[in-house]
């Protein structure tokens, strides 16, 4: 349960407090509602003496929603959770939209105005509208909420799918390949990629295995391009079938499979290609950042038994 943020009267930030002394302070009169989401109250004296525990502000950044989470330093409870919900692809699909349209009305030969030209010069730093969107939803977040819980330090997942080392894990440095977390970072981009559900039966929610496409007791590779996921009954009976093989009588989702492998996974993209600027906007709130991967948020969320979440 998410704890009730507090400010005292000059609007400085206290330690959030539980829903029932949110309510009694609010009954006897001590206290005002200052922000319905999230909710907050202010109280009606002054506490220049009160003791702050400080929190730490984590963010999970993602390509449809973003996790973010305020979490105890001292304790480790987690006082405030949320996921936010981007409108990137909303964005895009206006901005398509209305590229079509100007390209119809330049069809008709109805122009009122000199053409221009060097008109589409990018600054440094540039990103798509439907990228820069997600920065700034999460850089207005943060900041809405440093005004209203005492935040100390902020932690981003830094994600960033290694394409390259992914697709040819021999290329280099195998044991930076071949390390502790290789088959986290590894299995998230596949669930990803495929959708979370078994690539042959549709299957979700249940515990999905890392697949060889094309099996490698038949010359298939580790690369990332020829694994895909799996129920266990689906994998057991493929078993080192070729995928052709296995599905002969069922073409069309032979052809969606292979299809999808060569697919280039959108979302990774997007969180790649906004990490850094998103990185650039924390450190300038003069908070101290530090930084994780999602292989090692779910190596860790895995062994302390957490359920995934965008918060954790």
């Amino acid at each position: 349960m998410s704890k009730i943020f507090v400010l005292d009267t000059n609007f400085i930030q206290l330690d959030p407090i539980h829903p029932a002394q949110a309510r009694q302070l609010l009954q006897n009169k001590k206290a005002a509602i200052y922000r319905r989401f999230p909710f907050t109250i202010i109280l009606k004296k002054s506490q220049p003496d009160s003791t702050v525990q400080p929190l730490r502000l984590k963010i999970d950044p993602g390509a449809k929603f973003t996790g973010i989470a305020l979490v105890n330093e001292t304790n480790g409870e987690v006082v405030f959770a949320a996921e936010l919900k981007h409108r990137g692809f909303a964005i895009r699909e206006a901005l398509t939209s209305r590229r079509q349209l100007r390209r119809g009305r330049r069809a008709r030969i109805t122009r009122y105005r000199q053409p221009r030209f060097l008109n589409r010069t990018r600054p440094e730093g540039w990103l798509a509208p439907s990228l820069q969107s997600r920065v700034e939803n999460i850089k207005t977040w943060v900041n809405k909420l440093r005004k209203l819980a005492p935040i100390a330090a902020i932690s981003q997942e830094l994600v960033r799918f290694d394409m390259q080392l992914m697709r040819n894990p021999e290329i280099q440095g195998k044991e930076y390949q071949q390390g502790t977390l290789q088959g986290y970072e590894t299995r998230e981009y596949l669930l990803l990629k495929w959708g979370r559900q078994c690539a042959y039966c549709g299957v979700k929610d249940v515990p999905l295995q890392i697949e060889h496409i094309h099996p490698r007791a038949k010359g298939g590779s580790n690369s990332i391009t020829n694994l895909t996921l799996s129920c266990e009954k689906c994998n057991t009976k493929k078993g080192t079938k070729d995928i052709k093989d296995f599905l002969k009588k069922d073409p069309s989702k032979l052809t969606k499979i292979l299809a999808q492998t060569k697919r280039p996974l959108a979302d990774a993209a997007a969180v790649n290609t906004t990490r850094s600027c998103l990185f650039r906007i924390l450190k300038e709130t003069g908070l101290p950042v530090e930084t994780g991967s999602g292989g090692l948020t779910k190596f860790n969320r895995s062994q302390q038994k957490l359920e995934k979440s965008h918060s954790f």
